[in-house]
């Protein structure tokens, strides 16, 4: 009975896992053939929160510092009104002092639709006309702010109208004819972020009423510096820089940078080339003397570059002073100044500022509130009286650059970051 019961045992279990098996294959083949409907969930409607306006009413902005400068590439004083300056920042608009620096007040709020000022000049026969572009032109790696065009006034500042240019993006220099107010050059640098035709230098001789561009080179070479020669406005100089501002790098250089030179006003132009590197080159600050018209200083960026100096117009240069200093991080410097009563007197702007009183082949360092530099105004009548702009502000000197005024009076400091933590009352950091 024993034996029977365990040869049943053992023919028993094959046979249970051939139904097990069979049972499998007939419920998949039946799963195969059954349709399943997937419900979707129904949409969850989310209703934004309703908006009281009255409940906003009591709050209101207040600055709550801290109260100094930011940074700042255009700077313009007037040779007959010592004490009055204009000053623009590269996020907070155009300023305006009448006590050479001690009080600075906004004079472009709710005028300007941008805060980034690139350039500023006043017109030397009516100094109640200035002219404003717009979008600063040192490329940098943080965000460069583009800007709208060209502002214009006609009383001093008080009240403002766009003139054109809006599409331009970076605007590095404005100069007005020294007796026809109404004669207006611009060099429009362009956006740093891709090629555009909206480069060059413009001119407009309705007082911003019509412009035309009288010198274009490329759509990846824009007018980076432009200088006037005071004594004969017919001659101008332009220079051109060849860049791009890619998200890992800033391309500067290219065969667009190059040095131009007109003679009858901007109607026609001619590249110089005698005695300037023949390596690529890229940023060029250019200035021709008021003091000598025929002395004109050239800061070049390239492997064969540096400080070149013309003393016949722009015929041929020579290199002078190949210092690294004097073009460090030229992308965002390379400003070069030429002084309007001593020919012999010339300033580059770098992180720190640099003045030469030999031509250019010695340089100092003259101490300012901040470093960073980038544009500098010498009263044509006394040039111990200087406005400089850089990264930590304005500040205006009368005594050669020796002291300069204050920049803790600006509120124009730049925050890329800011927050509060949970105290009560709660902390700020930017």
């Amino acid at each position: 009975m024993g034996e029977i019961s365990y040869r049943m045992k053992r023919l028993f279990i094959p046979f249970y896992l051939l139904c097990f098996f069979l049972l499998s294959i007939y419920t998949a083949s039946a799963q195969k053939k059954k349709t399943v409907k997937v419900i979707e969930p129904a949409p969850i409607s989310i209703s934004p929160p309703l908006f009281d306006e009255k409940n906003f009413k009591p709050l209101k902005w207040r600055n709550i510092g801290p109260f100094r400068g930011g940074r700042s590439t255009a700077i313009c004083g007037i040779p007959d009104q010592l004490y009055t300056f204009y000053m623009g920042s590269t996020g907070g608009g155009l300023w305006k002092t009448i006590d050479g620096g001690s009080h600075w007040k906004n004079v472009s709020d709710g005028f300007f639709k941008t805060g980034s000022v690139g350039a500023i000049q006043v017109a030397a026969s009516d100094p109640n006309v200035v002219i404003v572009g717009m979008g600063e032109a040192p490329v940098r790696g943080v965000m460069t702010s583009h800007g709208d065009g060209v502002y214009k006034s006609t009383d001093a500042g008080v009240t403002w109208s766009n003139i054109g240019l809006n599409k331009v993006r970076q605007i590095s220099k404005v100069r007005i004819h020294p007796s026809d107010p109404n004669i207006i050059y611009v060099a429009a640098q362009g956006s740093p972020y891709q090629p555009t035709q909206d480069r060059g230098v413009y001119r407009s001789k309705d007082g911003g009423k019509s412009w035309e561009k009288t010198l274009f080179v490329n759509d990846s070479s824009g007018a980076c510096d432009l200088s006037m020669d005071m004594k004969n406005p017919r001659v101008l100089y332009a220079a051109f820089w060849d860049h791009q501002r890619l998200p890992w790098y800033v391309r500067s250089g290219g065969r667009g940078s190059s040095i131009w030179k007109s003679v009858d006003g901007g109607d026609t132009w001619k590249k110089l080339t005698n005695g300037l590197p023949k390596a690529i080159m890229g940023k060029i600050g250019i200035s021709v003397s008021m003091a000598n018209p025929q002395r004109v200083y050239a800061m070049i960026e390239s492997d064969e570059g540096g400080l070149f100096r013309s003393d016949d117009g722009g015929n041929t240069f020579a290199l002078i002073n190949s210092d690294r200093i004097l073009r460090a991080r030229a992308w965002y410097y390379t400003h070069v100044f030429a002084d309007p009563v001593n020919a012999d007197r010339v300033v580059v702007l770098n992180a720190p500022y640099l003045e030469s009183i030999d031509g250019g082949k010695t340089f100092k360092n003259v101490p300012t509130p901040h470093g960073d530099n980038h544009d500098l105004w010498i009263n044509p009548n006394n040039n111990m009286i200087m406005a400089n702009s850089n990264d930590g502000g304005a500040n205006i000197s009368y005594n050669g650059g020796l002291n300069w005024s204050t920049q803790d009076n600006q509120p124009t400091a730049q925050f890329y970051r800011v927050n509060a933590d949970n105290r009560f009352p709660y902390w700020l950091y930017g």
